[in-house]
Formats: structure tokens, C-alpha cells, sequence
């Protein structure tokens, strides 16, 4: 069974091996590290909708995330192709702006004609990047953080499809 932090540990260990091959055999190549891609079937914004639609309670101690919509990411992982460089170099690839939880679970409940019932505290430390590298290199994502959470209430809204799967994004122990 995984210990916890066993992913975190094994994504260090991808970005040293790449990184060592890249240089090694001199291949040029890009390492991204994406967090959290947006689709109106599955992420985080998508959980905390569903909560907030379903009336369960928003941790919010994973208290702020980075987002980016999933068409934008593919984009922009595209685009990486030529900006790959030996050895390999890590990209963040997320959104621009740093969102709160309890803002999101908020903004949906107004969105959708409730309330939000929030629970737990915002710890000091969570799971960001800082995708300035990112913006300077292909620049803004082309779909917003609010266009992002008005499309996934409108889809909740409408009853439409969803994996039914949770990011658990909310974890902080490593253990999912």
C-alpha cells in the first residue's frame, strides 16, 4: 500500500530522472507540473460545486488552489514543444491568480441559489505554483477563473454529465 507523501515523492524522482537523461544524452525536453487542470466533468472546481450544490460541507483547509482550464493546458503543453531545452526544465503549468476555497464555495452558492456550508480552518501551506514563467512564455490562459466557475455552476445546474470522480485535492496528508 502507498505510504503517505509516496506521490509526491515519486513526482521528485520523475523530474530527477528526466532531468538526468535530458542531460545525459543531450534530448531537449520540457517537465510540467500542472496543477489543477479544469474540466466541466472533473476538478476541483468541480468539487467544490457539487458539494456546495449537494449542501455537504467545503473543507476549507486546503484554503487556496491555482486552476487552469483544460483546453488551455493542452495548449499550452503543445506549445512547450518549442521551448524544450537540454537538460530539461521544469514549467508550472496553472492558472495566473492564487483563488480561495472558501471564495469559490462561496461564488457557487451564489451562482447556484444556495448556501455554502464551510468547515475547518485555512492552514498556512497549500499545494500552489507560481506560473509567472508560463505567462511570460505563452501568456494568459484564454478561459478566465471566473468564466471557469460560471460554465461548471451552469453545468452542475443542468444535471450534465460528470465523471464522479473526486480530485481529492483537499488531502494535505499525501495519502489519496
Amino acid at each position: 500500500l502507498p505510504v503517505p507523501g509516496d506521490y509526491a515523492a515519486s513526482c521528485v524522482g520523475r523530474e530527477r530522472l528526466l532531468r538526468y537523461l535530458s542531460e545525459a544524452h543531450g534530448t531537449p525536453g520540457r517537465i510540467l507540473r500542472l496543477n489543477y487542470a479544469i474540466d466541466m466533468r472533473y476538478g476541483v472546481l468541480h468539487d467544490i460545486a457539487r458539494k456546495v450544490l449537494d449542501g455537504t460541507p467545503v473543507d476549507v483547509t486546503m484554503g487556496h488552489v491555482n486552476v487552469i482550464w483544460q483546453g488551455d493546458a493542452n495548449a499550452i503543453a503543445l506549445r512547450c514543444l518549442a521551448h524544450c531545452a537540454t537538460p530539461t526544465e521544469p514549467l508550472n503549468l496553472t492558472g495566473p491568480e492564487t483563488t480561495s476555497t472558501r471564495a469559490l464555495a462561496h461564488a457557487f452558492a451564489e451562482r447556484l441559489g444556495t448556501t455554502a456550508t464551510i468547515v475547518g480552518e485555512e492552514a498556512p501551506t497549500a499545494l500552489l505554483s507560481d506560473a509567472t514563467r508560463c505567462s511570460e512564455l505563452f501568456g494568459p490562459p484564454t478561459v478566465d477563473l471566473e468564466t471557469m466557475v460560471a460554465w461548471q455552476a451552469d453545468w452542475l445546474a443542468r444535471s450534465l454529465p460528470t465523471l464522479s470522480k473526486p480530485t481529492s485535492f483537499e488531502v494535505r496528508d499525501g495519502s489519496f
